[in-house]
C-alpha cells in the first residue's frame, strides 16, 4: 500500500514502515505509530515559529509527535524528528489539545518542532476541532508535501511557515531530500491565499550570495511576501562547522533585500529588523499594525487581528 503523506510516497508492505519510520502497514491499513502520544507540548510566542506577520504579540500552543520525512545533517530537533526511540511521550487526545487552548484563551495551535506531514492524521483531527472552536492553526513544515496531502491540508491550516533550505544540491547532499516538492508546495500555498512565511537557515561557507539570490528569485516569483534568514548553530552531524557569524548573515540579508520579497528578517541574531512599508519605506509598529501603513495607507501583508 502506498502512503501519500509526503513527497516520498512510500510503498509500505504488510508489517513494514515508511522512510519516516512512523508510518506503518498493519493488517493492510497504513497508520501512524504512537497513536495520540506527543513528544512536545509548549506555549510559545507565535514569532518563534517564526511568524512575524500573523497575529503578532500572541501566544500559540505548540505540539509535536515523533518523526520526519528528511534526515538533515544539521537538524536542531533530531531527538524527536529522527532519533526518537526511547524519547518520553505523553498521551493527548485531539480534543484535549483544543480544550487546553480554549481554556487558556490561546488563539492558535501550532504543529511544529518535528515534521507534521508524517503525523498529519493527528494534525488534521486537532486542526478540525480547533477551527470548530474558532482557533487559528499553524503548520511549520519542511514543505515536502505529497500532492494529495497538500490538497487535504490547505482548508485546515491558516498559516504556514515553510523551510526553503537551499538549492537542489543542498537538498540532496545535506537534507537527503528533494527541492522540487518544496518549490511546488510554496507556490501552491502562496496562490491559495493562505498566510505564508518562509525560512532559510544560513550556513556560512555553504550558503553564499549566489544561492540566496537564486532562492530570492524563486520566492518572489512564487508570490512570497515574508522571508526569514536565520543563523546556523552546530548540531548533529555538523558539529564540526562553526556557527554562522553576524557579518555573514548581514551580507546575505542585503542580497535578500534585493530579491523583491517585500519583508525580510534576520533570526537567531542580535539584529531586530523592523516592519518596513514596502511602498514608502516607513517603519511600522508590528504589534499595532491594522494591515495598512499609517504613513501612506498602503496594504501590509499579514493577519493582524
Amino acid at each position: 500500500m502506498r502512503c501519500d503523506f509526503c513527497f516520498r510516497c512510500c510503498d509500505i508492505r504488510e508489517g513494514g514502515r515508511g522512510w519516516c519510520g512512523v508510518r506503518e502497514n498493519t493488517g493492510g491499513v497504513i497508520h501512524s505509530r504512537y497513536d495520540h502520544d506527543l513528544v512536545a507540548i509548549a506555549l510559545d510566542p507565535v514569532e518563534k515559529k517564526p511568524l512575524y506577520h500573523f497575529l503578532p504579540g500572541t501566544k500559540t500552543l505548540s505540539i509535536a509527535k515523533a518523526g520526519c520525512s528528511y534526515d538533515c545533517d544539521f537538524c536542531q530537533n533530531a531527538m524527536i524528528a529522527r532519533e526518537y526511540e526511547g524519547v518520553g511521550m505523553e498521551r493527548w487526545l485531539p480534543e484535549e489539545v483544543v480544550d487546553m487552548a480554549c481554556r487558556h484563551r490561546i488563539p492558535s495551535v501550532s504543529f511544529t518542532y518535528s515534521e507534521p506531514l508524517v503525523w498529519q492524521d493527528y494534525m488534521s483531527s486537532v486542526a478540525t476541532g480547533a477551527k470548530e472552536k474558532g482557533l487559528k492553526t499553524v503548520m511549520v513544515s519542511n514543505g515536502g508535501f505529497g500532492k494529495a496531502s497538500l490538497d487535504r491540508l490547505l482548508p485546515l491550516i491558516d498559516a504556514f511557515n515553510i523551510d526553503l533550505k537551499g538549492d537542489s544540491s543542498f537538498y540532496r547532499k545535506v537534507c537527503h531530500a528533494d527541492l522540487v516538492p518544496v518549490e511546488e508546495g510554496i507556490s501552491a500555498i502562496a496562490s491559495s491565499g493562505r498566510h505564508l512565511e518562509v525560512t532559510t537557515m544560513v550556513i556560512e561557507g555553504i550558503h553564499d550570495e549566489a544561492m540566496i539570490a537564486s532562492l530570492g528569485r524563486l520566492l518572489h516569483e512564487a508570490g512570497v511576501h515574508v522571508w526569514h534568514l536565520t543563523r546556523f548553530f552546530p548540531h548533529r552531524r555538523m558539529r564540526d562547522r562553526a556557527a554562522t557569524g553576524e557579518a555573514c548573515l548581514a551580507r546575505l540579508y542585503k542580497v535578500a533585500l534585493e530579491s523583491g520579497v517585500e519583508h525580510v528578517y534576520r533570526g537567531n541574531s542580535a539584529f531586530a529588523d523592523p516592519l518596513v512599508c514596502h511602498t514608502c519605506g516607513g517603519s511600522i509598529d508590528r504589534l499595532s499594525c491594522t494591515g495598512h501603513c499609517p504613513a501612506c495607507g498602503s496594504p501590509v501583508y499579514g493577519v493582524w487581528a
